[in-house]
């Protein structure tokens, strides 16, 4: 099975050999053409070579020869692999042969001169010749032979010695080929082994520094990963804690006025359990309402996309939602956004977040208190602030008190949004502010 694996060392090395194969064949076949072109080039200058030096001997004289007589065969006197056998004919200016040396047979008597290709004997064989006249007098003509298919086995052994060292080098060159591609994956396999080693519940980053350039996105996209990760853990552990400890309280009040509603028989007693029954039960849901908004706000941070919204429009639908608690609980909400403030953000957490300030004015405030939303454009700020004192516990509406998580989810929910949240000087005229100021990280691109 692991040999079916995926291995990026065959895999590079397979393209590799493939394109180096390519191109190798290429070379060997260029090699081999050339070898055969440069080897009728080499046969061709040896015959031009022959008749030339012929014909500068002018002080030769030959003897009629009969034309049917040939000359015995060459082949025991070769000695050397590239000696080729070579006829000769030589004619008077009237075409009677004056010599004739070589096995080829004889060539018809023509006034041309050059390279030519002719089909002599029977049947008939193919010979390559060149002739020439003799430049001053015109009286002696000299012809020189070779056969082709001599001429064919010498181009195919000088081809074949030019292309053969490519053809044993290729495995040479494939073998150093895979250890250098093999030692230079050595990184990639010293990445791999911290990777495999790297345990995701410590909070630490890769053990070993990793200095190639293209591993340095990488590596820290995989420290980023594990604190991200980290965080999260983090995150739900605190979520835990945090909900365990602040359930713990309302829940045994809840089972106490429970067990107590049940063992009395006093109808007054009865009312009052009753009431701190459904005062404790109001308070674990609002710890529950805001633990959930702090699991809201992690997940939108490590897996949502921002988008583009007016944070004043915003404003004023949560403003328009609160307008009948408000006024049920005697407070005045006011909202001032001159101009407008576009952030990159997300709608339902930034929702929660005013949702938060605004509810925490209301609950620990006197009734006639003025609660006023404030966004300032130019400063890229969000801020709630009341004119009245703070009222601990519940006030004369009946409302429950926050339970320190409201700030928070809050302050969670800000540096999601990479702003931050704090108590900020009041304004004049009122006695409380808590201000989120939003960074360049929330601005909208230009």
């Amino acid at each position: 099975m692991n040999l079916l694996r995926r291995s990026l060392l065959r895999h590079l090395l397979g393209w590799t050999l493939g394109a180096l194969v390519l191109v190798w064949a290429s070379f060997i076949a260029l090699g081999y053409m050339t070898g055969e072109r440069e080897a009728d080039e080499l046969t061709d200058g040896h015959l031009a070579s022959v008749a030339s030096l012929l014909l500068a001997q002018s002080g030769w004289q030959f003897s009629a020869r009969n034309p049917a007589t040939a000359m015995p065969s060459m082949g025991e006197l070769k000695s050397h692999d590239y000696q080729q056998s070579l006829s000769i004919v030589v004619w008077d200016a009237q075409g009677r042969v004056l010599t004739r040396t070589g096995e080829a047979p004889p060539p018809p008597f023509t006034q041309a001169e050059g390279f030519e290709t002719l089909q002599l004997g029977a049947p008939p064989a193919p010979w390559r010749a060149f002739s020439r006249w003799d430049r001053t007098e015109h009286k002696r003509k000299v012809m020189v032979l070779l056969s082709v298919r001599e001429r064919d086995d010498l181009a195919e052994d000088i081809a074949e010695q030019v292309a053969g060292p490519g053809v044993w080098l290729l495995p040479v060159v494939a073998l150093a080929l895979g250890l250098a591609i093999r030692r230079g994956l050595r990184p990639l396999y010293a990445l791999s082994e911290d990777v495999d080693a790297l345990d995701i519940h410590e909070a630490a980053p890769l053990r070993h520094s990793h200095p190639e350039q293209e591993f340095k996105a990488v590596v820290a996209s995989i420290n980023l990963l594990t604190e991200r990760y980290q965080a999260a853990l983090a995150s739900e552990r605190e979520l835990a804690s945090e909900l365990a400890h602040e359930m713990r309280t309302p829940l045994t009040s809840v089972t106490l006025q429970a067990r107590g509603v049940r063992e009395t028989h006093d109808p007054q007693e009865r009312a009052a359990l009753l009431a701190r029954l459904e005062h404790d039960a109001q308070r674990a849901a609002q710890v529950l309402a805001e633990v959930l908004a702090l699991a809201r706000a992690s997940r939108a941070q490590w897996g949502e996309v921002a988008v583009p919204l007016e944070l004043g429009a915003l404003a004023r639908d949560v403003v328009a939602g609160f307008a009948t608690e408000a006024q049920r609980t005697g407070h005045e909400l006011a909202l001032q956004a001159e101009h407008a403030m576009p952030v990159l953000g997300h709608p339902l957490l930034l929702e929660l977040l005013l949702r938060n300030l605004i509810e925490n004015a209301l609950h620990h405030t006197p009734a006639g208190t003025l609660v006023e939303v404030q966004v300032d454009a130019h400063a890229r700020s969000l801020q709630v602030c009341d004119n009245g004192p703070r009222v601990p516990g519940t006030v004369a509406s009946g409302t429950i008190a926050g339970l320190g998580l409201g700030h928070r989810v809050v302050r969670k929910i800000a540096e999601v949004h990479g702003a931050q949240f704090d108590h900020a000087p009041a304004p004049q005229g009122f006695t409380r502010c808590y201000r989120v100021r939003f960074g360049p990280a929330a601005a909208l691109p230009h």
